[in-house]
């Protein structure tokens, strides 16, 4: 008589996981997103670190960086953090905000309606189409 055999990762489906892994784990440096019908919420749980320790910044209008830095170069910060996160397309950089409170850094990245179109003015186009360059 055969005993089936049981692969380890089948055990996954036999027991709930809270019984698997016992202990809520999160990673220190997560960041929670959501994504709302007017903007993206970045939020992070930053226990101990002070507002001005924080700090939030865009580079090349396409990543924003939340990173804790010291306030001066005698002290440290109370946690080291850094996440760095591509931005969503059409979003409005200049509506970023932030807040901390309690613990929990909330940054917010409204989403941008604006159509990103052009126009061309039936006065510009000439009457007789110009030849700028010829195939080969």
């Amino acid at each position: 008589m055969e005993l089936p055999i049981i692969h380890p990762a089948s055990y996954q489906y036999l027991f709930p996981s809270h019984l698997l892994y016992p202990y809520n784990f999160t990673p220190q440096n997560h960041v929670h997103w959501n994504e709302t019908p007017d903007s993206h919420i970045f939020s992070a749980d930053l226990p101990g670190v002070r507002k001005e320790e924080i700090k939030v910044e865009v580079e090349d209008s396409n990543y924003i960086i939340i990173r804790t830095e010291a306030i001066d170069e005698s002290t440290e910060p109370a946690r080291t953090f850094m996440r760095k996160f591509r931005l969503p397309g059409r979003v409005d950089i200049d509506g970023i905000a932030a807040g901390f409170e309690d613990g929990v850094l909330r940054v917010t990245v409204p989403k941008s309606f604006r159509r990103r179109g052009f126009y061309i003015d039936p006065a510009d186009v000439p009457q007789q189409p110009q030849t700028l360059a010829r195939a080969a």
